[in-house]
Protein backbone atom coordinates (compact mmCIF):
# COMPACT_ATOMS: atom_id res chain seq x y z
CA UNK A 1 0.00 0.00 0.00
CA UNK A 2 1.37 3.42 -1.02
CA UNK A 3 2.05 6.01 1.66
CA UNK A 4 1.68 9.62 0.59
CA UNK A 5 2.63 12.88 2.27
CA UNK A 6 -0.93 14.15 1.84
CA UNK A 7 -4.36 12.88 0.93
CA UNK A 8 -5.02 15.95 -1.22
CA UNK A 9 -2.57 18.43 -2.72
CA UNK A 10 -4.09 21.58 -4.21
CA UNK A 11 -2.23 23.73 -6.73
CA UNK A 12 -3.78 27.19 -6.67
CA UNK A 13 -5.03 29.41 -3.85
CA UNK A 14 -8.06 30.94 -5.53
CA UNK A 15 -11.67 30.55 -4.49
CA UNK A 16 -12.07 26.97 -5.72
CA UNK A 17 -8.73 25.73 -4.44
CA UNK A 18 -9.12 27.30 -1.01
CA UNK A 19 -12.65 25.95 -0.61
CA UNK A 20 -11.63 22.42 -1.64
CA UNK A 21 -8.60 22.43 0.66
CA UNK A 22 -10.52 23.73 3.65
CA UNK A 23 -13.50 21.40 3.24
CA UNK A 24 -11.28 18.36 2.71
CA UNK A 25 -9.27 19.17 5.84
CA UNK A 26 -12.49 19.45 7.82
CA UNK A 27 -13.31 15.91 6.70
CA UNK A 28 -10.08 14.76 8.34
CA UNK A 29 -7.96 14.60 5.18
CA UNK A 30 -4.30 15.62 5.21
CA UNK A 31 -4.22 18.59 2.84
CA UNK A 32 -1.60 20.92 1.39
CA UNK A 33 -2.12 23.93 -0.83
CA UNK A 34 0.59 25.61 -2.91
CA UNK A 35 0.23 29.19 -4.09
CA UNK A 36 3.03 31.48 -5.24
CA UNK A 37 2.31 34.40 -2.91
CA UNK A 38 4.06 37.18 -4.75
CA UNK A 39 2.31 40.48 -5.31
CA UNK A 40 -1.08 38.90 -4.71
CA UNK A 41 -2.20 36.92 -1.71
CA UNK A 42 -4.62 34.05 -1.25
CA UNK A 43 -8.02 34.37 -2.85
CA UNK A 44 -7.08 34.26 -6.52
CA UNK A 45 -8.42 36.54 -9.22
CA UNK A 46 -11.72 37.26 -7.47
CA UNK A 47 -10.23 38.65 -4.28
CA UNK A 48 -7.11 40.27 -5.67
CA UNK A 49 -7.81 41.60 -9.16
CA UNK A 50 -11.40 40.63 -9.94
CA UNK A 51 -14.82 40.60 -8.33
CA UNK A 52 -14.02 42.31 -5.04
CA UNK A 53 -11.84 45.27 -6.07
CA UNK A 54 -13.94 45.77 -9.20
CA UNK A 55 -17.13 46.04 -7.14
CA UNK A 56 -15.42 48.45 -4.74
CA UNK A 57 -14.41 50.67 -7.67
CA UNK A 58 -17.93 50.42 -9.05
CA UNK A 59 -19.24 51.75 -5.73
CA UNK A 60 -16.70 54.57 -5.95
CA UNK A 61 -17.82 55.48 -9.44
CA UNK A 62 -21.49 55.61 -8.46
CA UNK A 63 -20.81 58.36 -5.91
CA UNK A 64 -20.14 60.90 -8.66
CA UNK A 65 -23.58 60.45 -10.18
CA UNK A 66 -25.17 60.24 -6.73
CA UNK A 67 -23.74 63.62 -5.75
CA UNK A 68 -25.06 65.12 -8.99
CA UNK A 69 -28.48 63.52 -8.55
CA UNK A 70 -28.74 64.77 -4.96
CA UNK A 71 -29.36 68.31 -6.23
CA UNK A 72 -32.79 67.15 -7.39
CA UNK A 73 -33.55 66.29 -3.78
CA UNK A 74 -32.54 69.66 -2.42
CA UNK A 75 -28.91 69.06 -1.57
CA UNK A 76 -26.70 72.01 -2.47
CA UNK A 77 -23.02 72.61 -2.96
CA UNK A 78 -20.26 71.18 -5.09
CA UNK A 79 -19.50 67.48 -5.15
CA UNK A 80 -16.24 66.27 -3.60
CA UNK A 81 -13.35 65.31 -5.89
CA UNK A 82 -12.00 61.78 -6.19
CA UNK A 83 -8.66 61.19 -4.47
CA UNK A 84 -7.40 58.29 -6.58
CA UNK A 85 -4.55 57.55 -4.21
CA UNK A 86 -6.88 57.23 -1.23
CA UNK A 87 -9.19 54.88 -3.11
CA UNK A 88 -6.28 52.66 -4.15
CA UNK A 89 -4.87 52.55 -0.63
CA UNK A 90 -8.23 51.74 0.92
CA UNK A 91 -8.83 49.00 -1.63
CA UNK A 92 -5.39 47.52 -1.05
CA UNK A 93 -5.95 47.45 2.71
CA UNK A 94 -9.26 45.63 2.30
CA UNK A 95 -7.73 43.07 -0.08
CA UNK A 96 -4.88 42.47 2.36
CA UNK A 97 -7.44 41.87 5.10
CA UNK A 98 -9.22 39.31 2.94
CA UNK A 99 -5.93 37.61 2.11
CA UNK A 100 -5.40 37.19 5.84
CA UNK A 101 -8.91 35.82 6.31
CA UNK A 102 -8.25 33.17 3.67
CA UNK A 103 -4.93 32.25 5.25
CA UNK A 104 -6.48 31.95 8.70
CA UNK A 105 -9.33 29.81 7.40
CA UNK A 106 -6.89 27.42 5.76
CA UNK A 107 -4.51 27.13 8.66
CA UNK A 108 -7.37 26.96 11.14
CA UNK A 109 -8.70 23.95 9.23
CA UNK A 110 -5.32 22.24 9.38
CA UNK A 111 -4.24 22.86 5.77
CA UNK A 112 -0.50 23.10 5.13
CA UNK A 113 -0.03 26.29 3.10
CA UNK A 114 3.07 26.38 0.90
CA UNK A 115 4.37 29.60 -0.63
CA UNK A 116 5.60 28.48 -4.02
CA UNK A 117 4.71 27.49 -7.57
CA UNK A 118 3.46 23.93 -7.88
CA UNK A 119 4.36 21.73 -10.85
CA UNK A 120 3.17 18.20 -11.59
CA UNK A 121 5.93 15.63 -11.91
CA UNK A 122 3.87 12.43 -12.06
CA UNK A 123 0.31 11.36 -11.14
CA UNK A 124 1.07 11.60 -7.42
CA UNK A 125 4.00 14.03 -7.12
CA UNK A 126 4.19 17.81 -7.05
CA UNK A 127 7.34 19.91 -7.03
CA UNK A 128 6.98 23.28 -5.32
CA UNK A 129 9.45 25.94 -6.43
CA UNK A 130 10.49 28.29 -3.64
CA UNK A 131 13.26 30.73 -2.76
CA UNK A 132 15.94 29.75 -0.28
CA UNK A 133 17.00 32.06 2.54
CA UNK A 134 19.87 33.39 0.40
CA UNK A 135 17.51 34.18 -2.47
CA UNK A 136 18.56 31.26 -4.62
CA UNK A 137 15.87 29.07 -6.20
CA UNK A 138 14.98 25.84 -4.46
CA UNK A 139 12.31 23.20 -4.64
CA UNK A 140 10.63 20.56 -2.54
CA UNK A 141 8.72 17.49 -3.67
CA UNK A 142 5.52 16.23 -2.12
CA UNK A 143 3.35 13.22 -2.84
CA UNK A 144 -0.41 12.97 -2.53
CA UNK A 145 -3.14 10.45 -3.18
CA UNK A 146 -5.15 13.08 -5.05
CA UNK A 147 -3.86 16.17 -6.88
CA UNK A 148 -6.14 19.11 -7.65
CA UNK A 149 -5.34 21.77 -10.25
CA UNK A 150 -7.22 24.98 -9.43
CA UNK A 151 -5.00 27.65 -10.98
CA UNK A 152 -7.75 29.75 -12.53
CA UNK A 153 -7.41 31.93 -15.59
CA UNK A 154 -5.33 34.85 -16.81
CA UNK A 155 -6.02 37.79 -19.16
CA UNK A 156 -5.30 37.26 -22.85
CA UNK A 157 -3.85 40.04 -25.01
CA UNK A 158 -3.54 39.40 -28.77
CA UNK A 159 -0.26 40.01 -30.55
CA UNK A 160 0.00 43.32 -32.42
CA UNK A 161 2.45 46.19 -32.80
CA UNK A 162 2.54 48.11 -29.53
CA UNK A 163 1.23 45.30 -27.40
CA UNK A 164 3.83 46.15 -24.74
CA UNK A 165 2.09 49.47 -24.05
CA UNK A 166 -1.25 48.04 -22.92
CA UNK A 167 -2.49 46.90 -19.54
CA UNK A 168 -4.97 44.23 -18.48
CA UNK A 169 -7.51 43.98 -15.68
CA UNK A 170 -4.63 42.80 -13.45
CA UNK A 171 -2.98 46.22 -13.59
CA UNK A 172 -5.95 48.58 -13.93
CA UNK A 173 -6.53 48.93 -10.19
CA UNK A 174 -3.15 50.52 -9.47
CA UNK A 175 -2.65 52.79 -12.47
CA UNK A 176 -0.62 55.88 -11.72
CA UNK A 177 -1.59 58.56 -12.39
CA UNK A 178 -5.35 58.31 -12.82
CA UNK A 179 -6.06 58.01 -16.56
CA UNK A 180 -7.89 61.10 -17.73
CA UNK A 181 -8.21 59.43 -21.14
CA UNK A 182 -8.78 55.66 -21.19
CA UNK A 183 -9.13 53.25 -24.08
CA UNK A 184 -10.95 49.99 -23.35
CA UNK A 185 -10.67 47.27 -25.98
CA UNK A 186 -13.19 44.45 -25.74
CA UNK A 187 -16.92 43.88 -25.52
CA UNK A 188 -17.32 41.32 -22.76
CA UNK A 189 -18.51 41.98 -19.24
CA UNK A 190 -15.04 42.91 -17.95
CA UNK A 191 -14.55 45.50 -20.68
CA UNK A 192 -18.01 46.98 -20.20
CA UNK A 193 -17.65 47.10 -16.43
CA UNK A 194 -14.35 48.97 -16.52
CA UNK A 195 -15.60 51.32 -19.21
CA UNK A 196 -18.54 52.20 -16.94
CA UNK A 197 -16.42 52.43 -13.81
CA UNK A 198 -13.74 54.75 -15.16
CA UNK A 199 -16.29 56.82 -17.03
CA UNK A 200 -18.09 57.25 -13.72
CA UNK A 201 -14.87 58.25 -11.95
CA UNK A 202 -14.14 60.96 -14.50
CA UNK A 203 -12.12 59.41 -17.32
CA UNK A 204 -12.96 60.13 -20.94
CA UNK A 205 -13.51 56.55 -22.06
CA UNK A 206 -13.38 55.20 -25.59
CA UNK A 207 -14.47 51.56 -25.86
CA UNK A 208 -13.76 49.55 -29.00
CA UNK A 209 -15.33 46.24 -29.93
CA UNK A 210 -14.93 44.31 -33.17
CA UNK A 211 -18.44 42.83 -33.02
CA UNK A 212 -21.82 44.28 -33.86
CA UNK A 213 -22.81 44.69 -30.21
CA UNK A 214 -21.19 44.26 -26.78
CA UNK A 215 -21.93 41.45 -24.31
CA UNK A 216 -22.18 38.56 -26.74
CA UNK A 217 -24.08 35.68 -25.14
CA UNK A 218 -26.46 37.90 -23.18
CA UNK A 219 -30.04 38.55 -24.23
CA UNK A 220 -30.00 40.71 -27.36
CA UNK A 221 -32.43 43.26 -25.98
CA UNK A 222 -30.34 43.56 -22.82
CA UNK A 223 -27.20 44.07 -24.91
CA UNK A 224 -28.68 46.92 -26.94
CA UNK A 225 -30.31 48.51 -23.90
CA UNK A 226 -27.10 48.53 -21.84
CA UNK A 227 -25.04 49.84 -24.75
CA UNK A 228 -27.47 52.73 -25.15
CA UNK A 229 -27.41 53.51 -21.42
CA UNK A 230 -23.59 53.43 -21.30
CA UNK A 231 -23.37 55.73 -24.31
CA UNK A 232 -25.87 58.09 -22.69
CA UNK A 233 -23.62 58.44 -19.64
CA UNK A 234 -20.60 59.39 -21.74
CA UNK A 235 -18.83 56.20 -22.84
CA UNK A 236 -17.67 56.62 -26.44
CA UNK A 237 -18.62 53.12 -27.60
CA UNK A 238 -17.44 52.22 -31.10
CA UNK A 239 -18.64 48.94 -32.58
CA UNK A 240 -17.13 47.05 -35.50
CA UNK A 241 -13.86 48.75 -34.56
CA UNK A 242 -10.37 47.51 -33.76
CA UNK A 243 -6.76 48.54 -33.17
CA UNK A 244 -4.00 48.38 -35.78
CA UNK A 245 -1.07 49.54 -33.64
CA UNK A 246 -0.20 51.58 -30.55
CA UNK A 247 2.76 53.96 -30.25
CA UNK A 248 3.91 55.84 -27.17
CA UNK A 249 4.55 59.53 -27.78
CA UNK A 250 5.12 62.53 -25.53
CA UNK A 251 1.42 63.36 -25.22
CA UNK A 252 0.23 59.81 -24.60
CA UNK A 253 -0.49 56.57 -26.40
CA UNK A 254 -1.38 57.06 -30.05
CA UNK A 255 -3.81 54.32 -31.04
CA UNK A 256 -4.23 53.77 -34.79
CA UNK A 257 -7.63 52.30 -35.51
CA UNK A 258 -8.62 50.01 -38.35
CA UNK A 259 -10.69 52.79 -39.93
CA UNK A 260 -7.59 54.99 -40.15
CA UNK A 261 -8.47 57.31 -37.29
CA UNK A 262 -6.20 57.87 -34.28
CA UNK A 263 -7.16 58.07 -30.62
CA UNK A 264 -4.75 59.55 -28.05
CA UNK A 265 -5.10 58.16 -24.52
CA UNK A 266 -3.22 57.92 -21.25
CA UNK A 267 -3.79 54.17 -20.84
CA UNK A 268 -5.12 51.32 -22.95
CA UNK A 269 -6.92 48.48 -21.20
CA UNK A 270 -7.25 45.23 -23.12
CA UNK A 271 -10.13 43.12 -21.82
CA UNK A 272 -10.21 40.69 -24.71
CA UNK A 273 -10.87 37.46 -22.88
CA UNK A 274 -9.20 35.14 -20.40
CA UNK A 275 -7.43 31.84 -20.89
CA UNK A 276 -6.75 28.95 -18.50
CA UNK A 277 -3.66 29.53 -16.36
CA UNK A 278 -1.74 26.36 -17.22
CA UNK A 279 1.72 27.52 -18.25
CA UNK A 280 4.49 25.65 -16.43
CA UNK A 281 2.16 23.25 -14.58
CA UNK A 282 3.61 20.16 -16.21
CA UNK A 283 0.27 18.95 -17.52
CA UNK A 284 1.68 17.77 -20.84
CA UNK A 285 4.50 15.83 -19.22
CA UNK A 286 2.08 13.95 -16.97
CA UNK A 287 -0.32 13.33 -19.85
CA UNK A 288 -3.30 15.38 -18.67
CA UNK A 289 -5.65 15.99 -21.60
CA UNK A 290 -6.27 19.60 -22.52
CA UNK A 291 -8.70 21.37 -24.79
CA UNK A 292 -8.90 24.78 -26.42
CA UNK A 293 -6.37 27.30 -25.09
CA UNK A 294 -5.05 24.70 -22.65
CA UNK A 295 -8.24 24.14 -20.67
CA UNK A 296 -8.02 21.02 -18.50
CA UNK A 297 -10.60 18.45 -19.61
CA UNK A 298 -12.58 16.83 -16.80
CA UNK A 299 -15.58 14.54 -16.31
CA UNK A 300 -18.66 15.08 -14.16
CA UNK A 301 -16.59 14.50 -11.01
CA UNK A 302 -13.81 16.88 -12.14
CA UNK A 303 -11.42 13.99 -12.81
CA UNK A 304 -8.95 14.31 -15.66
CA UNK A 305 -7.91 11.39 -17.83
CA UNK A 306 -5.20 10.75 -15.21
CA UNK A 307 -7.28 9.15 -12.40
CA UNK A 308 -5.48 10.78 -9.48
CA UNK A 309 -5.52 14.31 -10.94
CA UNK A 310 -8.56 16.59 -10.75
CA UNK A 311 -9.27 20.14 -11.88
CA UNK A 312 -12.02 22.70 -11.30
CA UNK A 313 -12.83 26.37 -11.70
CA UNK A 314 -11.64 28.65 -14.47
CA UNK A 315 -8.75 26.38 -15.46
CA UNK A 316 -11.38 24.04 -16.95
CA UNK A 317 -13.01 26.94 -18.84
CA UNK A 318 -16.51 25.65 -18.17
CA UNK A 319 -18.33 28.49 -16.42
CA UNK A 320 -15.89 31.14 -15.27
CA UNK A 321 -17.62 32.43 -12.15
CA UNK A 322 -16.39 32.34 -8.56
CA UNK A 323 -19.56 30.78 -7.09
CA UNK A 324 -19.34 28.02 -9.71
CA UNK A 325 -15.79 27.17 -8.62
CA UNK A 326 -16.98 27.07 -5.00
CA UNK A 327 -19.82 24.71 -5.88
CA UNK A 328 -17.49 22.47 -7.86
CA UNK A 329 -15.04 22.35 -4.96
CA UNK A 330 -17.70 21.20 -2.51
CA UNK A 331 -18.99 18.53 -4.89
CA UNK A 332 -15.44 17.24 -5.44
CA UNK A 333 -14.67 17.05 -1.73
CA UNK A 334 -17.86 15.08 -1.09
CA UNK A 335 -16.92 12.74 -3.94
CA UNK A 336 -13.37 12.14 -2.68
CA UNK A 337 -13.84 12.17 1.09
CA UNK A 338 -17.57 11.76 1.66
CA UNK A 339 -20.13 14.36 2.70
CA UNK A 340 -20.22 16.08 6.06
CA UNK A 341 -21.89 14.15 8.84
CA UNK A 342 -25.63 13.94 8.36
CA UNK A 343 -25.50 15.58 4.92
CA UNK A 344 -26.25 14.17 1.48
CA UNK A 345 -23.50 14.34 -1.17
CA UNK A 346 -23.54 17.67 -2.95
CA UNK A 347 -24.49 18.02 -6.59
CA UNK A 348 -23.58 20.78 -9.02
CA UNK A 349 -26.05 22.00 -11.61
CA UNK A 350 -25.01 24.30 -14.43
CA UNK A 351 -28.60 25.21 -15.23
CA UNK A 352 -30.07 28.54 -14.17
CA UNK A 353 -26.80 30.06 -12.95
CA UNK A 354 -27.54 33.70 -12.05
CA UNK A 355 -24.98 36.34 -12.86
CA UNK A 356 -24.54 40.09 -12.68
CA UNK A 357 -22.59 42.62 -14.72
CA UNK A 358 -21.59 45.76 -12.87
CA UNK A 359 -22.00 48.16 -15.71
CA UNK A 360 -23.75 51.46 -15.05
CA UNK A 361 -26.61 50.55 -14.85
CA UNK A 362 -26.14 46.98 -13.60
CA UNK A 363 -27.31 43.82 -15.33
CA UNK A 364 -28.81 40.84 -13.52
CA UNK A 365 -29.77 37.71 -15.43
CA UNK A 366 -30.72 34.08 -14.92
CA UNK A 367 -31.90 31.45 -17.36
CA UNK A 368 -32.38 31.57 -21.11
CA UNK A 369 -32.01 34.52 -23.41
CA UNK A 370 -34.97 35.08 -25.73
CA UNK A 371 -33.08 33.46 -28.60
CA UNK A 372 -32.22 30.41 -26.49
CA UNK A 373 -35.78 30.08 -25.24
CA UNK A 374 -37.16 30.13 -28.77
CA UNK A 375 -34.76 27.36 -29.75
CA UNK A 376 -35.75 25.17 -26.79
CA UNK A 377 -39.48 25.67 -26.47
CA UNK A 378 -42.37 25.48 -28.94
CA UNK A 379 -44.34 28.38 -27.47
CA UNK A 380 -42.57 31.29 -25.79
CA UNK A 381 -44.19 34.31 -24.17
CA UNK A 382 -42.17 37.47 -23.58
CA UNK A 383 -43.13 39.89 -20.81
CA UNK A 384 -41.28 43.21 -20.82
CA UNK A 385 -41.30 46.45 -18.87
CA UNK A 386 -39.19 49.57 -19.35
CA UNK A 387 -39.51 52.60 -17.09
CA UNK A 388 -37.80 55.42 -15.23
CA UNK A 389 -37.16 54.34 -11.64
CA UNK A 390 -38.92 56.32 -8.91
CA UNK A 391 -35.59 57.70 -7.69
CA UNK A 392 -35.02 59.43 -11.00
CA UNK A 393 -38.34 61.24 -11.06
CA UNK A 394 -36.55 63.83 -8.90
CA UNK A 395 -32.86 63.11 -9.50
CA UNK A 396 -32.78 64.50 -13.02
CA UNK A 397 -31.11 61.37 -14.37
CA UNK A 398 -32.35 59.96 -17.67
CA UNK A 399 -31.40 56.38 -16.69
CA UNK A 400 -34.06 53.81 -17.49
CA UNK A 401 -34.70 50.30 -16.18
CA UNK A 402 -35.48 47.22 -18.27
CA UNK A 403 -37.12 44.03 -16.98
CA UNK A 404 -37.91 40.96 -19.02
CA UNK A 405 -39.48 37.57 -18.36
CA UNK A 406 -39.46 34.60 -20.73
CA UNK A 407 -42.12 31.95 -20.22
CA UNK A 408 -42.56 28.50 -21.73
CA UNK A 409 -46.25 28.86 -22.50
CA UNK A 410 -46.85 25.11 -22.64
CA UNK A 411 -45.82 24.62 -19.00
CA UNK A 412 -46.17 28.24 -17.75
CA UNK A 413 -42.65 27.91 -16.33
CA UNK A 414 -40.46 31.03 -16.19
CA UNK A 415 -37.31 30.08 -18.12
CA UNK A 416 -35.52 33.41 -18.37
CA UNK A 417 -35.36 36.56 -16.25
CA UNK A 418 -33.34 39.65 -17.12
CA UNK A 419 -32.93 43.09 -15.61
CA UNK A 420 -30.96 46.23 -16.39
CA UNK A 421 -31.12 48.76 -13.61
CA UNK A 422 -29.93 49.75 -10.14
CA UNK A 423 -29.02 46.79 -7.89
CA UNK A 424 -30.02 44.30 -10.58
CA UNK A 425 -27.79 41.60 -9.12
CA UNK A 426 -29.32 41.94 -5.68
CA UNK A 427 -32.82 41.67 -7.12
CA UNK A 428 -32.20 38.77 -9.51
CA UNK A 429 -30.55 36.58 -6.86
CA UNK A 430 -33.86 36.02 -5.09
CA UNK A 431 -35.73 35.31 -8.29
CA UNK A 432 -33.06 32.74 -9.22
CA UNK A 433 -34.12 30.70 -6.17
CA UNK A 434 -37.71 30.74 -7.38
CA UNK A 435 -36.70 29.66 -10.86
CA UNK A 436 -34.55 26.81 -9.51
CA UNK A 437 -37.68 25.68 -7.67
CA UNK A 438 -39.59 25.65 -10.96
CA UNK A 439 -41.70 28.77 -10.47
CA UNK A 440 -44.42 29.38 -13.02
CA UNK A 441 -45.76 32.67 -14.31
CA UNK A 442 -48.90 32.00 -12.28
CA UNK A 443 -46.78 31.86 -9.12
CA UNK A 444 -45.08 35.13 -10.07
CA UNK A 445 -48.53 36.67 -10.66
CA UNK A 446 -49.86 35.48 -7.31
CA UNK A 447 -46.90 36.90 -5.38
CA UNK A 448 -47.49 40.24 -3.70
CA UNK A 449 -44.97 42.90 -4.68
CA UNK A 450 -43.07 45.13 -2.29
CA UNK A 451 -44.15 48.68 -3.06
CA UNK A 452 -42.63 50.96 -4.14
CA UNK A 453 -39.68 49.02 -5.53
CA UNK A 454 -38.36 48.20 -8.97
CA UNK A 455 -38.36 44.51 -8.06
CA UNK A 456 -42.15 44.40 -7.80
CA UNK A 457 -42.34 44.85 -11.55
CA UNK A 458 -41.38 41.19 -12.00
CA UNK A 459 -44.59 40.10 -10.25
CA UNK A 460 -46.90 42.67 -11.84
CA UNK A 461 -46.28 42.15 -15.56
CA UNK A 462 -49.57 40.77 -16.86
CA UNK A 463 -49.70 41.22 -20.63
CA UNK A 464 -47.08 39.60 -22.84
CA UNK A 465 -45.48 41.71 -25.54
CA UNK A 466 -44.97 38.53 -27.53
CA UNK A 467 -47.64 35.88 -27.84
CA UNK A 468 -46.76 32.15 -27.98
CA UNK A 469 -44.98 31.38 -31.24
Amino acid sequence: MNTYDFDLFVIGGGSGGVRAARMAAQRGARVALAEALGQDGLGGTCVNVGCIPKKLYSYAAHYAESFEESHGYGWEGEAPRLNWGTLKARRAAEIARLNGVYANLLRGSGVTVLNGFGQLLDPHTVQVATLNADGSPGHTRYTARHLLVATGGTPHVPHFTGREHVITSNEIFDLEPFPQRLLVVGGGYIACEFASIFNGMGSRVVQLYRGEQVLRGFDDEVRHFVAAEMTKTGVDLRLNAGVTRIDRQADGLHVLLEDGNTVVVDAALYATGRVPNVQGLGLEAVGVAQGAQGAVLVDDHYATNVPSIFALGDVTARVQLTPVALGEAMKLVDHLFGPAAGKAPRGMSYDLIPTAVFTHPNIGTVGDTEAQAREKYRNVQVFRSEFKALKHTLSGSTERTLMKLLVDADTDRVVGLHMVGAEAGEIVQGFAVAMKAGATKAIFDSTIGIHPTAAEEFVTMREPVSRPS
